[in-house]
């Protein structure tokens, strides 16, 4: 059953973001933006973690789920570091998510750039 509803809510999550980009003229990048601050005020109002539970992946992959995550590292950095947490607990928490998107972005620009020079006379 946690395929099924990792699927549905996951599916549902891009049927939300593919309805915005096609009948609204919110641009991508604001889309995006809204996912994830949707998934750190889910996250914040504790309303985000039952539907982890439910879907898994489903919920925890999407960019929802980077808000959420987000909202949890600095809750708990917070706790354990005080004020100084809201400026270091969601970069503790995301630490692996940031440093994939760093890494798999220079990957496809040199790959990019060497196909590019391939091309060329």
């Amino acid at each position: 059953m946690v395929y099924l509803y990792a699927f549905l809510i996951g599916g549902a999550l891009c049927l939300i973001g593919q309805a915005l980009i096609d009948f609204t003229k919110l641009t991508p990048a604001r889309i995006l933006v809204a996912y994830v601050v949707a998934g750190v005020v889910l996250g914040a109002l504790g309303l985000y973690e039952p539907l982890i539970d439910l879907a898994g992946a489903g919920a925890s992959v999407p960019l929802t789920g980077f808000g959420y995550n987000l909202s949890q590292g600095v809750k708990s950095a917070i706790a354990e570091d005080g004020a100084i947490g809201i400026l270091t607990g969601g970069f503790s928490a995301a630490a692996a998510g940031i440093s994939a998107a760093l890494i798999f972005g220079a990957l496809a620009s040199v790959l990019h750039f060497l196909l590019k020079m391939a091309k060329q006379p």
